[in-house]
């Protein structure tokens, strides 16, 4: 089993708010996407947030821009790890992405998101007391593995709408 690698980040001066998944999946690994799997949930919970509810049919350079244009970022706490399929699960011998120096070049960042529960506990201790200088909201995940109903997710997901644009 070879080692998985996360993509790069994707942020900029005016992100606000950095959602940080785990490490992406089989679909998004072969598309070179963040969340292309077709029954993920993400871009139609971050496009229902931030108002742009044709985002998930976008082309991928656009959801991109969207997101950066409301000052939304991405990326994932495990820079690469060894993992058979797609399930957080699964995931062994990771090394986690350098969190702290991506928040620190954030110069308006105001909170910080964990898309998921593997995300978060892997986030949080990478950001060790870094994490009491934003506020730090944990989501539902957006996975289909994770089989809360889309309503229930998206309740948890507005609490990001405070700091998009």
């Amino acid at each position: 089993m070879t080692f998985k690698r996360c993509f790069p980040p994707v942020a900029d001066a005016h992100t606000r708010v950095l959602v940080l998944g785990s490490l992406p999946g089989e679909a998004s690994l072969a598309q070179q996407q963040y969340y292309a799997h077709p029954q993920n949930r993400f871009w139609h919970l971050i496009g229902d947030v931030i108002g742009v509810g044709d985002l998930p049919t976008q082309p991928y350079d656009i959801r991109l821009q969207t997101l950066l244009a409301h000052g939304v970022g991405l990326w994932d706490v495990v820079a690469q790890a060894r993992r058979d399929g797609s399930l957080d699960s699964r995931i062994r011998e990771h090394a986690g992405n350098d969190l702290v120096a991506l928040i620190e070049s954030l110069p308006n960042l105001a909170a910080v998101a964990f898309n998921g529960a593997t995300a978060a506990r892997i986030g949080m201790k990478a950001l060790g007391r870094h994490a009491d200088c934003h506020p730090v909201i944990h989501l539902p995940s957006s996975s289909p593995a994770y089989t809360l109903p889309y309503a229930e997710k998206l309740r948890a997901w507005q609490a990001l709408g405070v700091w998009v644009a």
